[in-house]
């Protein structure tokens, strides 16, 4: 390859907007393409600034003038950095892309002029990094080495290699937001503290916060839910809310979208998503990391995007490249199409199931085939939702005609998509099918034909544990019948078939194991998709003309993910069907999904929990795993949005609707499933004439005017946060105190006792719940002691910006099964010392106070579901010092790297039993004490005072990765990084 050497200056135009898509969206501070100094490895004294307008780039200049002063080799230094802004190693291919009726749309990084045969087989998924590595390369923080690992990727990928990428923008909502911005905060507090510019901390890329993780089904089969939730919601979180407001006013470059305004990533697809950005006439492609696991959602419109933890989202913000293994891509083929009555849930629920087997953590998917043209974007959208069930770092669908007809649907400008298109297809981009395809080379390949899937659902535990609808009766038996696990509940034969009889407001009535208690239409996976949307309500209208009815004890809800599927659901004239049978709509956000399900009826709650019944929630959700949806409910179904309402209607999952009758009609006719079932043409119908472009325009043009609620928060507009002492909800994290500018060091473990000892998948949730608060626990101990009212508990997520609060609740997840309790299942452990049983976190405290380090063993998965950085956080303020693993996730892991915990993985066929470990034994960890010893992915050994010795394997996956290491976090290295790059 060859380099150019001219330089090319990237400063943005002061007040342009990034993007022009609707008038109301703001035009974003604009800032210089300064980043975050490289680590150590490649250069320790970068100058970082944070920057507003291209006017105060001069400010720039004065502290190099400062620096000029020091040596001959700071001198050298300064000449580099005063280049670097201007300098990019690949000016040369800097290309005009023309309009069609002249002018031109900007300039782009042109990968077809570096003329390299290469390139035309790299998956486009590959593409989007490669052009990210072009454009940011100033031979500094990315280096055209970097470049040469992308573009040989075919070679290079199979081999681990470590590569930086610099996202677009970030995403977050707010029970990870909060987190984020309270550390933000923090960390202006610290950098004040040490004496340096608390103002450098402030977001370099756009961040867009979307809050919709707050909402709860307190109220619901009622006409006004939608305002007596949001008014409950503003009650609980006011704290949270006035906070995030004041983010929004203190930070640069931050959007905070108000609450009852839709879910994260329906937001993200139907309005922020750029595809193109154009930033001062540079052209580039949109790409986004998120707080939370299912940002690859929006890997369904074409542009990159994936979970990762909240402590490397903040670092993205601040400029700091990522650093990541270069992944291989499988290349997943459809054809075909799908069959009448098959839904886009029905098809990914099957997609994850395939992909889960085949395995794909760590890896890129993307999707190609002629079967493409048979999914709208909504459903491509649905299947890039659930990349983190079927484990894959995204599930990716590059744009194409499709794409572009989504866009002018959902509201962009003509003149928008008119740039994304020439810009993607003069850049390679983009998928033309009425073209020859050129043969592109993937890691591995997996095919489906679109006829062969059937409807299903998945549960009752995981959400790749897929169940055809034909097998449902069969299979709910054998969990019945089967040991405990995650297709288990090993109910006794004789108390199988048992019914209960209940008071339920004065009527009679009855439940037994299998009954439905939730039926939720929630979540960003379905409720984006108006094909599922419609078709559930087709089923209420075909049900309620037949005179069916659900049970007045079932808690059913419709949460939308935008106010745009309740526009659609008026115009249509079937919203009052859903009503009738109680799917009124309780507010805007994940709701269900999320745990977010309120209480159920006292009376129905009782009643399951005193005859130890197996109740059944149905949700049209991405998780399902145990204790998440509802503590009461331990079978937990995904459905798509038509089957939660057949299944609302039945009362129960333990029926086979080919054969059973739902329920009897007005005539005392028995309706069955198939009398109330629309058809694909019956769908297409009502989403062509009710789903309208001036919907999309007219919601997202008022998203940013927020609500009276909301505008009624007032906030101060000191850019340093007055923490308040008293609040239980926004706290002073201790993560900076008494931080000295000398990195700590590695560390070793010394006679460490294992806290808890862990079998396989072991999710985010049982680390940190997101749910209720359980009454009798330490985090209820700790609020009830500062006189909050147990109605106002609210959840563990809603809590997040107090550390107080959340250390308490690790480790508290009631349905957390740890083997040092020798079957019992809840939130305790044993304290070694004395066998006590407390909660973990009491025995956390003690071991703390005895100045005596902590280890946590597990199985295969762990830190498996959604990204959590309170699931790091947590472990880390009560005491562990390193987790030991069968496996871990991906962003799980790179959580615990970021907060300083060791994760070791046993070798390839050990565990802790085939080790012979119990979780009495006192562990030590021998780690050098010089970082420059320790290699990615090194051999480890771990010695027991019983005499056991093994070998683990350090996850430490990246150079990148052991520098945070050594400075005790990456926040921390952050901070240092910027306070030293000052002098």
């Amino acid at each position: 390859m060859k380099l150019g050497s001219v330089s090319v200056p990237i400063i943005s135009v002061p007040g342009l907007s990034l993007v022009s898509r609707f008038s109301t969206l703001p035009a974003r501070p604009h800032l210089l393409p300064f980043s975050l100094p490289p680590l150590p490895s490649q250069n320790p004294n970068l100058t970082s600034l944070s920057l507003s307008s291209a006017r105060r780039c001069f400010h720039f200049r004065s502290h190099l003038s400062l620096l000029r002063s020091s040596s001959a080799a700071v001198g050298r230094f300064e000449r580099r950095i005063a280049t670097m802004a201007a300098r990019n190693s690949f000016e040369s291919i800097l290309t005009p892309l023309a309009k069609p009726d002249g002018g031109e749309f900007g300039k782009y990084y042109s990968l077809p002029a570096l003329n390299d045969p290469r390139i035309d087989k790299l998956p486009y998924s590959i593409r989007i990094l490669l052009e990210s590595a072009i454009r940011n390369c100033d031979e500094f923080q990315v280096k055209s080495k970097d470049v040469e690992k992308i573009i040989d990727w075919e070679n290079t990928s199979p081999k681990q290699v470590e590569i930086p990428f610099k996202p677009a923008r970030v995403l977050l909502q707010d029970f990870t937001g909060v987190p984020a911005v309270v550390d933000l905060a923090c960390m202006r507090d610290a950098m004040n503290s040490l004496g340096s510019e608390p103002n450098k901390i402030n977001p370099l890329v756009p961040v867009d916060l979307v809050i919709d993780h707050s909402v709860q089904v307190d109220v619901a089969r009622s006409e006004n839910a939608v305002q007596a939730n949001m008014e409950l919601e503003f009650r609980r979180n006011k704290e949270r809310f006035e906070f995030l407001k004041w983010g929004s006013g203190a930070f640069h470059n931050m959007l905070v979208v108000p609450p009852g305004s839709g879910i994260v990533h329906q937001v993200n697809l139907e309005y922020l998503g750029r595809v193109v950005f154009n930033m001062g006439g540079l052209l580039y492609p949109d790409s986004v990391v998120g707080t939370d696991s299912h940002t690859t959602m929006i890997d369904g419109l074409g542009v990159a995007g994936w979970g990762v933890g909240g402590i490397e989202a903040e670092a993205a913000m601040l400029g700091q490249p990522m650093s990541m293994v270069l992944p291989g891509v499988v290349g997943f083929k459809l054809s075909g199409k799908l069959k009448d009555g098959v839904t886009a849930t029905d098809l990914v629920l099957t997609v994850t199931q395939m992909l889960r087997k085949h395995g794909v953590v760590g890896k890129f998917v993307e999707f190609y085939g002629e079967g493409m043209s048979e999914l709208s974007l909504a459903d491509r959208a649905t299947i890039a939702n659930m990349s983190p069930e079927y484990g894959a770092t995204m599930g990716f669908f590059p744009v194409d005609h499709v794409t572009l007809q989504y866009l002018k649907l959902t509201g962009r400008s003509d003149d928008t998509v008119a740039m994304i298109e020439s810009y993607l297809r003069a850049n390679k981009m983009f998928v033309d099918y009425s073209e020859p395809q050129t043969e592109r080379v993937y890691s591995s390949y997996l095919q489906l034909c679109l006829e062969d899937v059937e409807p299903c659902v998945s549960g009752p535990k995981r959400p790749h544990d897929r169940v055809p609808l034909k097998d449902m009766k069969a299979d709910w038996h054998s969990c019945l019948d089967s040991k405990v696990g995650f297709k288990g509940f090993a109910i006794p034969k004789d108390l199988q078939s048992k019914v209960v009889d209940f008071q339920f407001n004065g009527v009679p009535a009855q439940i037994k194991h299998g009954d439905v208690v939730i039926a939720a239409i929630t979540s960003c996976t379905n409720t984006s998709n108006p094909s599922v949307m419609l078709g559930a309500a087709l089923v209420a209208k075909k049900a309620c003309e037949l005179g069916l009815e659900v049970k007045p004890w079932i808690k059913t809800s419709l949460a939308p993910g935008s106010g745009v599927v309740t526009k659609y659901l008026e115009k249509s004239g079937l919203q009052k069907y859903l009503n009738q049978l109680g799917f009124h709509i309780v507010g805007y956000g994940c709701t269900t999904c999320i745990g977010n399900s309120g209480d159920l009826d006292e009376v129905v709650a009782s009643t399951i929990s005193e005859n130890d019944i197996v109740a059944a929630a149905v949700l049209s959700g991405n998780r399902n795993f145990e204790g998440r949806v509802h503590p009461l409910t331990r079978a937990n179904y995904l459905a798509s949005p038509p089957l939660v309402v057949a299944y609302a209607l039945a009362g129960t999952v333990d029926i086979d609707f080919n054969t059973q009758p739902i329920g009897t009609g007005k005539d005392g006719k028995q309706i069955f499933f198939k009398d109330i079932w629309p058809s694909n043409e019956e769908i297409a119908r009502v989403v062509q004439s009710s789903v309208l472009p001036d919907m999309f325009k007219a919601t997202y043009e008022a998203i940013t005017k927020g609500n009276p609620m909301w505008n009624q928060l007032s906030v101060p507009s000191n850019t340093l946060y007055s923490w308040d002492p008293t609040s239980t909800y926004i706290h002073e994290p201790p993560y900076f105190k008494e931080m000295t500018m000398s990195p700590p060091g590695p560390h070793g473990v010394k006679d460490a006792y294992c806290l808890l000892n862990f079998g396989d998948s072991i999710t985010t949730d049982h680390i940190s719940p997101a749910g209720s608060i359980h009454k009798d626990s330490p985090a209820a101990k700790y609020l009830m002691e500062r006189g909050v009212d147990r109605r106002d508990f609210n959840s563990y997520g809603s809590r997040r910006g107090n550390d107080e609060v959340m250390v308490r609740g690790t480790f508290a997840n009631i349905r957390i099964v740890n083997k040092l309790l020798k079957g019992e299942v809840g939130p305790k452990t044993i304290h070694i010392p004395t066998g006590e049983k407390l909660y973990v976190f009491d025995a956390a405290l003690r071991y703390k106070s005895a100045g005596q380090d902590t280890i946590v063993l597990a199985g295969a998965e762990y830190g498996s579901g959604s990204s959590r950085d309170w699931a790091a956080k947590g472990p880390m303020l009560l005491g562990v010092k390193a987790v030991i693993a069968k496996s871990f996730e991906r962003i799980h892991r790179s959580n615990l790297v970021g907060m300083g915990i060791i994760p070791l993985c046993f070798k390839p066929g050990e565990d802790a039993d085939t080790v012979g470990l119990t979780g009495h034994e006192r562990y030590t960890i021998d780690l050098p004490s010089s970082v420059s010893e320790i290699k990615p992915g090194q051999d480890v050994t771990v010695v027991t005072d019983t005499g056991k010795s093994f070998t683990c394997t350090a996850r430490f996956d990246t150079e990148v990765e052991l520098t945070y290491f050594d400075h005790g976090g990456i926040l921390h290295y952050v901070i240092r990084s910027l306070i030293t790059s000052k002098h």
